[in-house]
């Protein structure tokens, strides 16, 4: 093997760069050509390709989004799209791919392996950090802090004012980052995708901090929350206490951008240099992850949109906390 291509497909997560800096400079390393993709799977078949080196990835590996842009391609989900993108791959000369990817991503892959020869190795990048075969994807730490420094502003804004504060954090069918950001910020509730919405609970929660004179209550939600999310619970709240005074606060695509977390950038890394590893010990078809801080392979088939499991033990902590 003497030439690769990478490239990066759907939502933009921080720590993309940091993964396509690795990629590139352990191809180099290992003597590999390397090409990357402008916009994902659409470059691909409209092969937009360009060669790359060590200093096409120099200074990037602090900031956000992706230097080889991205997309959410709807002709490479087609039979004759991937045609055309094989043809391209051939005509280049690229003999593996390296996508960048969430879960539409990564099944994009799969299908393409499963009629063409040409290898292709995943890596999991979602702020949504719902891919099966890796603890974590590349994406769901920095977004987690984001959220987290956002609501602390906000807290400061609902203490000065003695408010309830709505907060909806992204997360349309995982709640992984209204709960962990939930518990970082002391938020008095959380309601999450995986969960049914007690709202007499929530009754409850604001009775007792009301009358224990809290002087500002957090309540974090999901995006794809069953009850319609922040506004949707502020309004049956604000009818039920209509002397409260209520604001929300909707964080979206905020959450994606900027410079990613330490965590972020070694996990980028390390799965960056892993990827160049797999292939050269002939591996294929797989999804490159890291699991209680070791690398696993798990093969594209195999690889699943996970939900994150609530306990009754998660469930209590939420309870104990918000007193």
């Amino acid at each position: 093997m003497s030439k690769i291509a990478i490239l990066t497909s759907g939502g933009d997560a921080p720590g993309l760069n940091a993964c396509i800096r690795a990629v590139v400079r352990a191809a180099i390393f290992h003597g590999l050509k390397i090409i990357g993709i402008h916009r994902g799977y659409d470059g691909i078949i409209e092969g937009d390709f360009f060669e790359m080196d060590a200093a096409s990835v120099s200074n990037i590996i602090q900031r956000g989004g992706t230097i080889l842009k991205s997309s959410r391609s709807e002709r490479f989900k087609t039979p004759e799209g991937r045609e055309t993108a094989f043809q391209q791959l051939k005509k280049a000369g690229v003999e593996a791919v390296i996508v960048i990817g969430g879960d539409g991503s990564l099944v994009g892959a799969k299908y393409f392996t499963a009629t063409y020869p040409i290898p292709w190795i995943g890596i999991p990048k979602t702020i949504d950090n719902d891919i099966s075969g890796t603890d974590y994807a590349i994406g769901f730490d920095t977004a987690s802090n984001t959220a987290m420094n956002a609501i602390d502003n906000i807290r400061d804004t609902a203490e000065s004012h003695n408010r309830i504060y709505f907060v909806e954090v992204m997360g349309r069918n995982s709640g992984s980052i209204a709960y962990k950001t939930g518990i970082s910020v002391g938020a008095e509730a959380i309601y999450i995708p995986e969960t049914n919405t007690d709202l007499q609970h929530l009754f409850k929660i604001f009775e007792s901090g009301w009358s224990r004179k809290k002087s500002s209550l957090i309540v974090v939600v999901a995006e794809g929350d069953e009850a319609g999310g922040a506004f949707a619970i502020s309004k049956k709240v604000k009818e039920k206490f209509p002397q409260y005074d209520t604001a929300v606060c909707i964080l979206g695509h905020v959450q994606r951008g900027g410079s990613p977390t330490c965590a972020d950038r070694v996990l980028a890394s390390r799965l960056g240099v892993a990827t160049i590893d797999a292939l050269l010990s002939g591996q294929k078809n797989i999804m490159v992850g890291e699991v209680k801080e070791e690398i696993l392979y798990t093969p594209l088939e195999n690889v699943l949109k996970r939900q994150l499991k609530i306990t009754p033990a998660m469930t209590e902590l939420i309870d104990i906390l918000s007193i």
